[in-house]
């Protein structure tokens, strides 16, 4: 028994309206959930030169703080606690002529923090303006 003999077969489809509000859904969702950084920066333009590297070493002073506070100057320990002291070793070992001499301290991490203000005094009183510290990189 065939009832159906006179009507045309519908064709199944696909409902679409409940698929994009569901995709909307979603959409919602991840927008109000993710987080936006903004990345502060700087956009500068380095300068370039064309001058060719300079052959001349620049003149380095080794300075030395231990944790005890000693002060030794290009692997000289100085004599004297005090201030004149370090300023005298500092001028003793500028070689005549030298042009800029760079003072690197090498101070110990558990040196008394003052020291290491006294030996950048008496770098600035023996007339040595470049002043850098020597550190190592932390153990992986």
């Amino acid at each position: 028994m065939n009832f159906g003999r006179g009507r045309s077969r519908e064709e199944p489809e696909i409902n679409l309206i409940p698929l994009i509000d569901v995709l909307l859904v979603i959409i919602i969702f991840l927008m109000l959930t993710t987080t936006y950084s903004r990345f502060a920066g700087l956009e500068i333009n380095l300068p370039t030169a064309d001058a060719q590297a300079s052959s001349e070493k620049a003149v380095e002073i080794n300075v030395a703080v231990n944790a005890v506070g000693d002060v030794v100057i290009n692997k000289r320990p100085v004599n004297g606690a005090g201030l004149q002291a370090i300023v005298a070793a500092m001028q003793a070992v500028v070689p005549p002529g030298a042009k800029d001499p760079v003072v690197i301290i090498n101070a110990d991490a558990k040196a008394a923090h003052q020291r290491v203000i006294d030996v950048m005094q008496a770098a600035q009183q023996a007339g040595l303006v470049h002043i850098s510290f020597a550190t190592q990189a932390a153990p992986r």
